[in-house]
């Protein structure tokens, strides 16, 4: 196992009707910004929820996150922090809606001489200070209610770059599963695929005897194995959904990357693929990671070995046959899901590709994964896989 420094700081507050304990989270004198994406937290009550909760608190809203958070509308926010001075920032919503709280956070203190895009430019390293917020966490899928990143599009450059520091990790996130029954469920697979790939980028590397952490993910794509399905049939159950909403909080809180080699290459050409032409996060994850593994396959032998016959419980045939099967059964898990895994089945074909690797090869990203060995011809080869 490799030398690590963990640190997670922030309280999860868990369960049924949990939205309450708001009260006792945040100061009583708090000047607070409640950021949302878009109709559905009104629709649903949990708006109401919250204010109800927070009392008389001094509190206005800031609506119209994007999915895929963009930074014309996160500056908007930033503007008016600095306008009005809010000290408190309460994200409700997804991961889209955290992430872009937490840009906003680091922007809003910013130096005000500077663009806050070079936050996204520097990958977060030049954060020096950011407000304090939490979170109301109403769809599973990234983590970033319990971790210090999150990704940001910039429309106008069409760029789409991750961030990540210590300030801005939430001081708490509040996960009551039954927020998540009335998503559709469009969003509930996206959440669970998210959750899986996450997993597979910490855990599909090389081993280096982090037994703990092999078990903990290995248990993480099981259990999303399992549910996953049921989620999409059982919208009202409630141990499903929690589950589901605590395996993707544990599969990007730094636990079980604690020790352990990453990749992270299907997250960076499936940026691209957002950025470019707005497919869902996970479902350009669903089309990137099975390339990646088959192309990959030989410098990721050993670990596609343990998860044939650990996760999918593959003992029979050749080390390349149980190899090719667990691949082919991940993909076909994804597509159980609902989730297309081709270029094709969200009408790209092969002229795409280009402007995708030199959009790539742009933002700096020409030594990817686990061994720094996934040029921008290698990411090429993947998407053409894809088609």
């Amino acid at each position: 196992m490799n030398n690590f420094d963990f640190y997670n700081p922030t309280r999860i507050v868990f369960g049924e009707n949990t939205i309450a304990q708001l009260d006792q989270l945040v100061a009583k004198d708090a000047k607070i910004l409640l950021l949302y994406g878009g109709q559905s937290a009104k629709k649903t009550g949990t708006l109401d929820e919250v204010k109800v909760a927070l009392g008389d608190r001094q509190v206005q809203e800031f609506g119209g996150i994007e999915p895929n958070p963009t930074y014309e509308t996160l500056m908007k926010a930033v503007m008016l922090i600095r306008e009005q001075q809010f000290d408190f920032l309460l994200a409700v919503g997804g991961g889209s809606v955290i992430d872009g709280t937490k840009f906003i956070a680091a922007a809003a203190l910013f130096d005000k001489e500077q663009d806050p895009w070079s936050i996204m430019e520097n990958y977060g390293n030049n954060i020096k200070q950011a407000l304090p917020f939490g979170s109301v966490l109403t769809l599973p899928a990234t983590g970033s209610e319990m971790n210090n990143g999150g990704v940001v599009t910039h429309k106008a450059k069409q760029a789409k770059l991750p961030f990540r520091s210590p300030l801005v990790y939430p001081q708490f996130s509040i996960l009551d599963p039954v927020k998540t029954y009335t998503l559709p469920e469009r969003q509930i697979a996206n959440g669970v695929v998210d959750a899986f790939v996450h997993t597979v980028e910490q855990y599909l590397t090389y081993p280096v005897d982090g037994m703990v952490q092999d078990r903990f993910a290995e248990g993480l794509l099981q259990t999303l194995i399992e549910i996953g399905p049921k989620a999409l049939a059982e919208p009202q159950n409630y141990s499903v959904r929690a589950n589901i909403m605590w395996a993707a909080t544990m599969a990007l809180n730094g636990l079980i990357g604690a020790g352990v080699p990453q990749d992270w290459a299907t997250h960076m050409v499936g940026h691209e693929l957002t950025a470019r032409h707005g497919i869902d996060h996970a479902r350009t994850l669903a089309i990137v990671l099975p390339g990646m593994l088959q192309i990959r396959k030989q410098s990721k032998a050993a670990k596609l070995k343990q998860y044939a016959e650990r996760v999918w419980l593959i003992t029979e045939g050749s080390d390349e046959q149980k190899i090719d099967a667990a691949i082919a059964k991940t993909e076909a898990f994804f597509e159980q899901m609902g989730i297309g895994t081709h270029l094709s089945d969200y009408g790209l074909d092969e002229s795409t590709v280009a402007p995708l690797i030199e959009q790539l090869t742009k933002h700096g990203m020409i030594t990817l994964g686990e061994h720094g060995d996934v040029t921008p011809e290698m990411s090429q080869e993947v998407l053409i896989s894809r088609l």
